[in-house]
């Protein structure tokens, strides 16, 4: 245990601490991943200082019933008073601290047992009694203001400890009513050998949004940010608008982007359709924001860009379950007549572009809609889903170590997977547990869906986007779908730009392979790709 020395925090270039908003707020406790209770607290302040007041309850294994938490400092957080009133296990439990100068005096009553001890704190010291949390706040308002390097003393169980603080990062969070700019604080809590490793969140006033300690499988969530309705923003622009936009029965939430400096008179849109699962907005694949990096270039090139998280996923409303790719071709259509009717759009020149498996939704949409006034296809498969997926299967097995008798068994068991799914017959023949993973409409729609059944009903102008690289989506189904879109009668042009060692993550790539994209050491989409998207948009949109 590291006692701490009186002034010790005074000597690691502390700031001022903000001004923390002085909202209620609501945590929820999780033990595991397992919600296990909650804790409210309050932040005020007086002409005393400040005063964090707080109650809750957390169940098994605590079992802990919270009547009241009060904690006070003086108008600059050093530490006056800690009081908790509280029952664990049908027990009392009260602690009191008092704190004179650097000297802290507790009574504590625990199980009808009282006791009384002194301590020597520093002048700034928290007053953190584990495992009650709402305290923890003055933490995110210290760490808010402090420097990478500060050791903060505090006093956790009635023993002096110390916490250091690691480089801060920064990330933005969207909630279903705000925007909140985060500051992730990494920190070691020195209370022994060896220390424990946290992570501290606090919003742009310093208030708490999140605590974890791995270590104790504790996680402290604040409601609004814990709310399935929350989401991350990997990447923004400073005009960027929030939409929503009405589906069938539903709405879908987006982002709308547009030039820094849009001209008055009504602009091109485009909007994106992400791939395959639950792809949100910004189409984040290994902590690359694809979507929302294509989105930003395009829209510096004079575009108004949407991108929507799909149905079921992030803000959007929905259920994903029972979604096909006809249905989200519709969810599709529904943005599009929602942007189209915008005043600052041009709705006759509208597009759509999808990447990877957005790519046939886009076909699907663009077959039935007629709005939409061209079509762009990125990493798209050129074939039936089922060919798809066992191309990439024999890709997979050829890198792999496998026997040519285990490579064909196990491309024959994927074949009567296919089988079973589309024709719901075969299924007792399966290893169990098979149908739980793949029986759903998704699949079946993925499976049987067809570019050469859907290409020949559009009508519209098309471009096709290729990384040479791609080992997911091979380049060969670029040449396909070029194939089949040119075979149609009457056909608008069509446009195949290849990018030169580019994979399946619009990535500057070494192999292409799917196990070298968490090593890749450049984060961002190649400009390749944005730039002949916008070369083709300009001439597709050009103002007749």
């Amino acid at each position: 245990m590291a006692a701490m020395v009186p002034g010790v925090a005074a000597a690691q270039q502390r700031a001022v601490a903000p001004a923390p908003d002085t909202t209620p707020s609501n945590f929820t406790v999780f033990v595991r991943g397992v919600p296990i209770g909650s804790e409210q607290a309050t932040i005020s302040r007086s002409a005393d200082g400040w005063t964090i007041t707080g109650s809750g309850r957390l169940g098994v294994p605590i079992d802990l019933i919270q009547r009241r938490i009060q904690v006070r400092y003086d108008a600059d957080w050093k530490p006056l008073e800690l009081t908790v009133d509280a029952t664990q296990r049908g027990q009392p439990l009260t602690i009191h601290t008092v704190v004179n100068g650097t000297t802290a005096t507790t009574q504590l009553t625990q199980a009808g047992q009282s006791s009384e001890k002194t301590d020597t704190i520093g002048a700034d010291t928290l007053l953190l009694p584990s495992p009650f949390w709402g305290p923890f706040e003055a933490l995110s308002v210290r760490a808010r203001a402090a420097a990478a390097g500060t050791i903060v003393p505090a006093y956790v169980l009635q023993m002096p400890i110390s916490i250091q603080l690691g480089e801060p990062s920064s990330e933005t969070i969207q909630t279903a009513s705000r925007r909140i700019e985060v500051r992730r604080t990494p920190l070691k809590i020195m209370a022994g050998a060896p220390p424990l490793d946290a992570e501290i969140w606090g919003d742009e006033t310093g208030r708490m949004l999140r605590l974890t300690i791995p270590s104790q499988s504790i996680d402290v969530v604040r409601e609004d940010i814990a709310s399935v309705s929350t989401r991350r923003v990997p990447i923004s622009r400073m005009n960027d608008e929030q939409v929503r936009l009405p589906a069938n029965g539903f709405s879908l939430a987006g982002t709308l982007s547009k030039p820094a400096t849009a001209p008055a008179t009504r602009l091109p849109a485009l909007i994106l359709a992400g791939g395959s699962g639950p792809a949100d907005r910004d189409g984040v694949m290994f902590g690359i924001p694809i979507l929302g990096q294509l989105a930003g270039a395009i829209a510096d090139a004079g575009f108004i860009v949407v991108r929507y998280d799909k149905r079921g996923i992030g803000q959007s409303g929905g259920r994903a379950e029972s979604a096909t790719l006809a249905d989200y071709a519709e969810d599709l259509r529904a943005a599009v007549r929602v942007v189209s009717a915008r005043k600052d759009v041009d709705g006759r020149r509208m597009a759509v572009v999808g990447y990877s498996e957005g790519g046939a939704v886009a076909l699907l949409a663009a077959a039935k809609e007629r709005r939409i006034t061209a079509v762009g296809l990125i990493a798209t498969s050129g074939v039936t889903g089922a060919e798809l997926i066992l191309e990439q299967q024999a890709h997979a097995l050829e890198r792999s170590k496998a026997s040519d008798a285990e490579r064909q068994e196990k491309i024959a068991l994927q074949r009567r997977i296919h089988d079973a799914v589309i024709t719901g017959k075969g299924w007792e023949a399966l290893p169990a547990g098979v149908r739980r993973q793949v029986d759903n409409p998704e699949f079946q729609s993925l499976l049987t869906n067809d570019p050469a059944k859907v290409l020949p009903d559009l009508r519209q102008p098309i471009l096709i986007v290729q990384g040479e690289l791609d080992t997911q989506v091979a380049p060969a189904h670029a040449d396909r779908l070029a194939d089949l879109a040119r075979q149609r009668k009457n056909a608008r042009p069509v446009e195949v730009v290849k990018v030169p060692g580019v994979n399946h993550l619009l990535l500057p790539a070494n192999t292409g392979e799917v196990d070298e994209y968490a090593s890749l050491p450049d984060k961002r989409v190649s400009p390749a790709i944005a730039a002949a998207i916008v070369a083709w948009l300009q001439k597709t949109s050009a103002v007749r």
